[in-house]
């Protein structure tokens, strides 16, 4: 790819550090500058970094140097700052979900002109998704009817410092953790044509339990607990619940059913993990081999696969989390309505990703 690509960083949180551990070193990447209300702990970062500036969101979506943005801000700032970013021509790639309202997802992408817009999760890259999409692809279970997806917690508020966002318009367990499972599903079935949802909130206040806001109480404005079926354009029909409302659950993170057989997949909140399979008439379920994926990815490998892809723009695209965005939108206006909904946008279910090591994406990225 000639030059290093220059990277810049917006939201230096905590999971920032995972980008920068993926990203970081990579001879076709460079990080050449952050960005953080925090203007000391940009300088921090920054400092870690051979030839990386601190600069403010301003000066990083505007300097020359920076080629792409990667937004790690907070679902209610992902637009403002993907807007800022594009209107530089700079391409922006940025955490789940795309933007806290499907207006201001829509708004982004026509918006994007030339420039790429992606999104995690990147997650489904990995080795545990994908082998459990080569397994469909190869037909391990006939033509697939049924999924289940299942998340559930008691809430983010027990382990984290400053949960208020989970809590507010763009959060909530659907919004937070349902970008993981919707796009393993998008990635495993194909896109979804309608919805129907229900969902419920259990209290309109939660308790912070750690850090320095310890025993300070947070207002709840969006539901807790959020189930619904997808109807997917091919046929298949999925059955999914999010909850920050439950304690534990010993369901398997996805279940794919088929004519002949059935599979359950990984938790798609990891890039790895173990996928079992088992056919009509077996007695046991069979453990696979990793046969697709990348394999020792993390996060930020969206932005190495469109690197690789080219003009085609990557499989961790923005009409993927747009489409994503929108069925979780649906799933919310139908639990509130009582109406099933039909989804406007649509997305190319994205080709498998080849087995890959670590040496192979790192030295291509």
């Amino acid at each position: 790819m000639g030059q290093p690509h220059g990277i810049g960083i917006i939201g230096l949180g905590v999971i920032s550090r995972q980008y920068l551990a993926t990203l970081q070193g990579l001879p076709g990447i460079r990080i050449v500058a952050t960005a953080d209300l925090d203007a000391e702990r940009a300088a921090a970062v920054a400092a870690d970094i051979p030839g990386c500036r601190a600069l403010s969101v301003d000066e990083l979506v505007a300097d020359p140097a920076v080629q792409t943005v990667i937004n790690l801000t907070i679902p209610a700032a992902h637009a403002e700052v993907a807007l800022a970013a594009l209107a530089h021509g700079k391409n922006v790639y940025g955490e789940k979900p795309l933007a806290a309202t499907l207006a201001e997802a829509g708004g982004m992408m026509d918006a994007a002109g030339s420039a790429w817009v992606g999104s995690a999760p990147d997650t489904v890259l990995g080795t545990g998704i994908q082998t459990a999409r080569a397994a469909i692809d190869a037909g391990r279970i006939g033509r697939p009817t049924a999924a289940t997806a299942t998340w559930v917690s008691a809430g983010h508020e027990a382990w984290h410092p400053h949960p208020d966002f989970y809590y507010r318009e763009g959060g909530g367990p659907l919004l937070d953790m349902g970008p993981y499972y919707l796009t393993s599903l998008v990635h495993l079935l194909g896109p979804v044509a309608r919805v129907s949802g229900a969902s419920s909130r259990t209290r309109d206040t939660r308790r912070i339990g750690s850090g320095p806001r310890e025993g300070e109480i947070i207002p709840v404005e969006v539901d807790t607990h959020v189930t619904g079926v997808l109807e997917h354009v091919g046929g298949a029909v999925s059955t999914v619940a999010f909850s920050f409302d439950a304690v534990a659950t010993t369901a398997a993170p996805l279940e794919i059913h088929g004519e002949t057989g059935s599979l359950t997949a990984p938790d798609p909140n990891t890039f790895d993990g173990e996928v079992r399979v088992r056919g009509a008439g077996e007695e046991s379920w069979q453990l696979l081999e990793p046969s697709a994926g990348y394999e020792g990815a993390g996060r930020g490998i969206g932005v190495i696969d469109f690197l690789r892809d080219g003009e085609r723009g990557g499989r961790a695209s923005g009409a993927m989390a747009l489409h994503v965005l929108e069925i979780m939108t649906a799933l919310l206006d139908s639990a509130r309505t009582g109406a099933r909904v039909t989804l406007q946008t649509v997305v190319e279910r994205p080709s498998v990703v080849p087995l890959t090591s670590y040496d192979e994406w790192s030295r291509s990225a």
